[in-house]
């Protein structure tokens, strides 16, 4: 058996394995189909300082080799997290990443705050890029300079492993990502969603209530893998590949093009063993290429 831990800042993870803020619940949900204890971690939804209810129905569409989606962060806030989630989950042997979010960055300091003292939860993911609300989060992901802002102040009071989201709709990621890494930022992800439409010609409006949403599944793929390649070629701090991942060769994909790690997202939804069917891939892998490292095929490209 192939060595499969790695290494975010910090974190150790038994496998790269990770999945996806907002198609994975609070991973309790998922308890019945698979065995959370094998995961080399799991990043829950996006959490926030008060309670959200997200936006208006129709808010899911399915669209070529992918989805539509605008939930917008529906949540009970980061206190009814911490009170009433966070006892029933913790005790699982895989690491638990918060994803935080918020409309200004007091917002996601005053998360990020809350959230330190909890010694189950070792790291958080910022989201400053989800294109599903029409307030704060986005606007901070797609400027150097605002994505350095939320990252500075969060780093001020969160001591532990730190990862920037970051969003594919922008001019130059790999700047965002240097940005991010110059304020202290531990590792960065993506790709978030992208910015997608979808319209029923019968009734000739959008699908969506809020009509624009954010693509995701296979669709996204070679973007995705093509932005991980340019921000692992810019940056020193670790790389969180997603987006389109939908079985083993392509998580192996986004490692070979610079990631140490990978989230899977859209396909828990047509898959829910997805995840243990990845990691028993990549011990295939190693064992097929003489591989005894996950490390060594990381960035080859």
């Amino acid at each position: 058996m192939a060595k499969l831990s790695v290494n975010i800042g910090n974190l150790s993870l038994k496998n790269p394995i990770l999945t996806a803020s907002g198609t994975f619940g609070y991973g309790e949900e998922f308890a019945p189909f698979i065995d959370l204890n094998r995961l080399g971690g799991y990043i829950i939804k996006g959490t926030t300082l008060e309670h959200r209810e997200g936006n208006p129905y129709p808010r899911m569409v399915e669209t070529p080799s992918g989805m539509l989606n605008a939930v917008g962060l529906q949540n009970k806030g980061v206190d009814y997290f911490i009170e009433n989630i966070y006892p029933r989950i913790r005790h699982y042997d895989s690491e638990l990443i918060v994803n935080v979010s918020g409309a200004k960055i007091e917002d996601y300091v005053e998360t990020a705050r809350r959230l330190a003292p909890l010694d189950g939860i070792n790291a958080i993911e910022v989201n400053i890029s989800c294109p599903n609300v029409k307030e704060g989060g986005m606007a901070f992901g797609t400027t150097t300079s605002g994505a350095a802002e939320v990252t500075k102040a969060i780093r001020a009071v969160y001591p532990k492993t730190l990862i920037v989201k970051l969003s594919p709709n922008v001019t130059s990621i790999a700047d965002i990502a240097k940005a991010v890494e110059a304020e202290g930022a531990d590792s960065v992800s993506l790709i978030n969603t992208l910015m997608g439409m979808s319209i029923d010609v019968e009734r000739r409006r959008p699908h969506l209530s809020t009509i624009t949403g954010g693509l995701s599944g296979p669709a996204v793929r070679p973007i995705a893998v093509r932005m991980v390649w340019q921000v692992a070629k810019a940056v020193k701090i670790p790389v969180i590949g997603l987006g389109g991942i939908m079985n083993g060769r392509d998580a192996v994909e986004f490692m070979l093009a610079g990631a140490t790690a990978v989230e899977i997202g859209t396909a828990n939804f047509i898959d829910p063993a997805v995840t243990m069917k990845v990691i028993d891939y990549m011990d295939d892998y190693c064992a097929r290429h003489g591989i005894s490292d996950i490390n060594e095929i990381i960035g080859e490209i």
